[in-house]
């Protein structure tokens, strides 16, 4: 009867545990009951707006080559990246070839200024192009890089001068230079032997 006494509190407490268990877990709901939502929700879209047709961008592959601030008015020269013959010149008083300037933001830094340009109604801002802004100068090296030295005149060799009937005067060659020069050593006389 002990043993039934210890049992008997245990099985009611794992039929209580089981019985609960069943309740906490809620049913699965329909996804109709939010159709309602859905048919009438603020943050539909009424309908599907066409989006017009894509006009092409005048300015997609121009660039300022120039600007320049004068009593007359300012200039600008723009240039294409894809067209090398296309350069047009303009000025804030007179469009060109339906090309005119909108505005200049004028910068102390070199390649910063920004120039808005409209065409058709169409405006876009241009800037200089910073491939061309790092490209050296032709005649001058890059930063980093040594020009290679000029070859020293031979002697015996004579440049052509600029009346190639008229020779040259040879030039005047030194001889070679000691940097230390020491003086000969003084040979022992033979009576300082005594």
């Amino acid at each position: 009867m002990r043993a039934a006494s210890t049992y008997m509190p245990i099985f009611a407490l794992i039929a209580t545990v089981s019985a609960r268990g069943d309740d906490d877990l809620p049913k699965r709901l329909n996804f109709d009951r939010y159709k309602g939502m859905l048919d009438h929700s603020p943050f539909a879209i009424a309908s599907a707006v066409v989006a017009p047709a894509a006009t092409p961008n005048f300015a997609k592959d121009l660039y300022v080559a120039n600007a320049a601030k004068s009593p007359d008015g300012d200039m600008v020269t723009i240039a294409s990246s894809s067209d090398r013959e296309f350069k047009k010149y303009l000025t804030t008083r007179n469009p060109v070839d339906g090309y005119a300037i909108a505005n200049i933001q004028w910068s102390d830094k070199v390649g910063e200024t920004k120039v808005t340009i409209s065409k058709d109604g169409q405006f876009a801002t241009l800037t200089f192009n910073q491939a061309i802004l790092t490209q050296p100068l032709p005649n001058k090296p890059a930063p980093g890089v040594v020009p290679p030295a000029l070859p020293l005149p031979q002697p015996g060799f004579q440049k052509p001068g600029k009346n190639p009937g008229v020779a040259a005067p040879t030039p005047h060659v030194r001889g070679t230079i000691q940097r230390n020069p020491q003086p000969p050593p003084t040979p022992p006389s033979a009576g300082a032997e005594e």
